[in-house]
């Protein structure tokens, strides 16, 4: 299943094509929170959600969209 948003992504830490997407993380409250992540779509993986070593992701992975983000804030 495709994911809204996401692209094609050679995850060296499964050796295999991933989907990736730029999300943000979830807040509890009512407060909305504006930290971002990248999400991949293999859920078997026990790096998904950390983007951090060995996971290969990042958020310089996004960083045009993140800047398009900002500017539409703004």
């Amino acid at each position: 299943m495709a994911m809204r948003g996401g692209r094609d992504y050679f995850c060296s830490v499964v050796s295999e094509d991933v989907e990736i997407a730029l999300r943000n993380k979830p807040s509890i409250g009512l407060k909305f929170n504006k930290d971002l992540f990248v999400l991949c779509n293999q859920s078997e993986c026990q790096h998904v959600k950390l983007n951090q070593p060995p996971c290969p992701l990042s958020l310089d992975l996004f960083s045009e969209e993140i800047e398009m983000r900002k500017d539409r804030s703004m």
